[in-house]
């Protein structure tokens, strides 16, 4: 087999760049790749396309080594794939179409014996169900010309760089030597364990792991909704509830965004309609909080006689604090259910978010605050928990918990 010696990363959004600067950094030749063209032509220009902690310093890292950045696919043995995979809001099912387009592209550039990693999460049988057949019918053998692998990602937005070092993974494969082939390349940065097994449990695992999330989180919003319907303190219940050395519920939260825990159980939903019962019911439950949040203003509202939404400012764009992610957001689920019934006057703002996604969109912190009465926290960033101060005497309705006024409404 000849020696290429390079990773060519495919899609550099939230994933793959990170993923590509880190093995850049450590002494691996990197080629990322994204059909994006204004994208490769930011990072080439030296800039980062997205902010996260440490992100810049890595990149700098990166670029030191000679990590290089284009929209073409590179001849060489080791694929990475990154890319989006949504799902289909009708079918509840992985949307496995960005996973195709780049297996295809592969395809036309691969030498025989080269591995093909997916990051992308993916649910189970999606390596089989599209990626199998797509490779067959460019006439390789698999296992013999062509080895896939399924090493998903496990990072979160603002905490990327530690995770990457210090996550364990998964790789999933149909052969254990190339299983510990591409464990030996993780391991040039990975400091935890790296746990090889099939690739459908590989798929099953990562899934799982943001379902179970999912449905805690369900839990601790269906207790808000409760708690709520006859005024008790669910924050207090929780408190002294998870005292219990077995008990750990965790923050309601006015409801799930980014593109794992908001997106992933779908996939199980969809490929088990009669048996995945419970996962369902917690998407529904996440998936009303954000109506329930305008129920609240409504009701807060009414009680300070308060007649124009315009006089309502809702902080935070994100799905979570301290990134600029707004993948799934609850703000921006709200204001699509807000949108819908013809009511588009609510203001917005958000420090991580600096270009104009929504109509009524500040960009100054006090001309946003001098121009509501009522302020609903949507995502607890540390600005705004460094600057409590400026809304203490604003109406709030803290859905983050992070405020500590006598006066605030809560979930």
């Amino acid at each position: 087999m000849k020696k290429y010696n390079m990773i060519n990363v495919i899609g550099l959004g939230y994933i793959g760049l990170p993923t590509a600067l880190m093995f850049a950094s450590h002494d691996i030749e990197v080629t990322g790749t994204d059909y994006n063209k204004k994208l490769v032509d930011e990072l080439n220009a030296g800039h980062l396309t997205f902010k996260e902690n440490n992100l810049d310093k890595l990149f700098d890292e990166a670029v030191a080594k000679g990590i290089k950045f284009t929209t073409e696919y590179i001849t060489t043995d080791t694929y990475i794939i990154a890319v989006p995979t949504p799902y289909d809001k009708n079918s509840k099912m992985v949307d496995a179409s960005y996973v195709v387009a780049a297996i295809k592209n592969v395809m036309e550039v691969c030498p025989k014996d080269a591995i093909v990693v997916i990051e992308s999460t993916i649910s189970p049988g999606t390596i089989d169900k599209y990626v199998r057949p797509i490779v067959e019918a460019n006439g390789f053998v698999i296992g013999e010309d062509i080895h896939l692998v399924h090493a998903p990602e496990r990072i979160i937005p603002g905490n990327m760089v530690y995770e990457l070092e210090h996550n364990s993974r998964t790789i999933g494969a149909d052969n254990p030597k190339i299983a510990k082939r591409i464990k030996d390349l993780y391991t040039s940065f990975c400091k935890n364990e790296i746990i090889t097994t099939t690739i459908r449990t590989a798929e099953m695992t990562k899934v799982v792991e943001n379902t179970f999330r999912d449905i805690n989180i369900a839990y601790a919003n269906e207790l808000a909704k409760i708690c709520r319907r006859d005024s008790m303190d669910v924050y207090e219940i929780i408190r002294i509830a998870n005292k219990h050395p077995r008990v750990n519920i965790l923050s309601p939260g006015p409801g799930v965004g980014g593109h794992c825990i908001s997106v992933d159980p779908w996939f199980l939903v969809g490929d088990y309609p009669d048996l995945a019962n419970l996962i369902w019911q917690a998407r529904k439950i996440n998936d009303s909080m954000p109506e329930f949040v305008l129920d609240r203003i409504h009701d807060i509202m009414k009680k300070h006689t308060i007649n124009s939404v315009s006089r309502v400012g809702l902080y935070g764009l994100t799905y979570k604090e301290n990134v600029d992610d707004v993948r799934e957001s609850p703000t921006l689920q709200m204001l699509e259910c807000m949108q819908r019934h013809l009511a588009s006057e609510i203001k917005v703002y958000d420090p991580w978010v600096h270009k104009d996604l929504v109509a009524g969109q500040y960009h100054d912190f006090d001309t946003f605050l001098s121009e509501i009465d009522i302020i609903v926290i949507m995502v607890g960033h540390s600005e705004l928990r460094e600057n409590m101060e400026k809304i203490k005497n604003k109406i709030i309705l803290d859905t983050r918990n992070v405020c500590e006024f006598e006066s605030t409404y809560r979930l």
